[in-house]
């Protein structure tokens, strides 16, 4: 490779390298998998896009999917899996996706003539994918499950070429209830021992984070995992897919999003901060970036909860990290404010059903507000409430809220409650009860 590129443009994709690929995924059993909570329609007659950051769980959804199939009685040579990140397939042009299709044929002449299954994953990488999946879907009956890194070169080709043939999901890094079933916790309704386990649990997922490799690997290699992740992020997800002229700006841009979950975000002062350190940069490079952030997945923004889109623009965005624990490579964990990551936390468990999400702005600041436009629920969340004087701020600002949003239920979400009595129409909270549901 040189400068991004790859030498060797125009080698094409042989059909019998496809076979060795084919063929060494079909030798090699599936792995298993933790199931989570989003599980993919098997028979759908549409493209099902799986779209989320690198390494949140889209292989597996994909495995536990095939592994679906093949347990309702699906030949397991009647699938396709791919991954277009695969060195051998690269780089793939468009003509050659039907040595795709004749590679598999000529492998497994068994299964002619029966429904195939495709699993491509990372498919973002290969050019013009989106017309080969609309040709698989169209003409040969296929059932077809796709993923990607980034929202918008995603959802965008799916949206304009695959016209109402597919259906998107989005994945994220695990929630706390999947968090608990990768740690092998269970649940126990009424019972005091289960309760101090999953409080404690609550402490374990703050410090941990989210990601399945992380909660998976050794403690004292987690470091060096997620320097490597951000590293991939960094260059594969931003630098090179959009071409970033400014490399640095966009390193500080990462630090500032990931090293301070829940903060508000200014960009006049982001770019004022840059300009003094140093670096070369317009108002509008920092927009910019932060946009390539949101579509990589990588952070989320929060605008305040004001119909005006003028007042909207005045006020900074909230910035929640898909996982708190992508900072600590760029600020030390114990840094990181954890009331901070529970507020995330909390963001994320409303993020991952709905988009419709803002904060209340102004010295009464509430955290997040449930759809805006006809509010349902104000949230404030702490991981402690048992000083006086946070109780009193997060009580005040749900009370101030009662005025800003009448209808909306208020609620604090504490790790730590206390024995205080709210007033009246506020509602407090553990956060482990609501996190699971419970």
């Amino acid at each position: 490779m040189h400068g991004g590129k790859y030498l060797v443009d125009t080698f094409p994709v042989q059909r019998e390298t496809l076979k060795y690929i084919l063929a060494d995924a079909m030798a090699r059993p599936l792995p298993e998998v933790v199931p989570r909570a989003l599980t993919l329609p098997l028979d759908s007659r549409k493209v099902v896009a799986l779209v989320g950051i690198r390494r949140c769980g889209k292989t597996s959804i994909l495995y536990d999917t095939m592994r679906r199939l093949e347990a309702s009685g699906v030949d397991r040579r009647r699938m396709v899996y791919l991954n277009f990140e695969d060195d051998r397939l690269l780089p793939i042009e468009t003509a050659e996706f039907d040595h795709v299709l004749r590679a598999h044929a000529e492998l497994y002449p068994e299964v002619a003539g029966q429904p195939r299954y495709y699993f491509f994953d990372e498919v973002q990488r290969a050019p013009r994918w989106e017309t080969f999946v609309r040709r698989l879907v169209d003409t040969e009956g296929a059932r077809v499950f796709v993923t990607g890194s980034s929202s918008d070169l995603l959802v965008r080709d799916v949206a304009t070429s695959l016209r109402g043939r597919s259906i998107s999901f989005e994945v994220f890094p695990l929630s706390f209830p999947e968090f608990l079933a990768f740690r092998g916790i269970e649940h126990t309704r009424y019972s005091r021992a289960s309760e101090g386990r999953i409080a404690a649990a609550l402490d374990d997922y703050l410090d941990t984070g989210g990601l399945p490799e992380i909660v998976l690997a050794d403690e004292a290699l987690r470091p060096r995992i997620l320097q490597e992740y951000v590293d991939l992020v960094f260059y594969k997800d931003l630098v090179d897919r959009y071409r970033v002229g400014n490399g640095p700006v966009m390193r500080q841009l990462l630090k500032t999003c990931l090293g301070q979950p829940a903060a508000l975000f200014s960009a006049h002062k982001v770019y004022q901060d840059l300009r003094s350190q140093g670096y070369q940069l317009s108002k509008d490079t920092v927009y910019q970036y932060l946009g390539y952030l949101e579509e990589s997945y990588v952070v989320f923004t929060l605008a305040v909860a004001e119909k005006s889109i003028r007042k909207q623009a005045a006020n900074p965005k909230k910035v929640h990290p898909v996982d708190w624990a992508l900072g600590y490579p760029f600020v030390p964990a114990r840094r990181i404010d954890v009331g901070h990551k529970l507020e995330t936390a909390v963001f994320l468990h409303w993020r991952r059903q709905r988009r419709d999400l803002a904060y209340l702005a102004g010295a009464r600041e509430v955290d997040l507000v449930v759809d805006p436009d006809r509010p349902e629920a104000a949230l404030n969340v702490a991981y402690s409430v048992t000083d006086a004087d946070t109780w009193d701020r997060e009580m005040a600002s749900l009370e101030a809220a009662a005025t800003r949003v009448p209808k909306a239920e208020r609620v604090l979400v504490a790790h730590e409650t206390g024995s205080r009595k709210p007033p009246k129409g506020v509602k407090v909270l553990d956060a482990w009860r609501y996190l699971l549901g419970a």
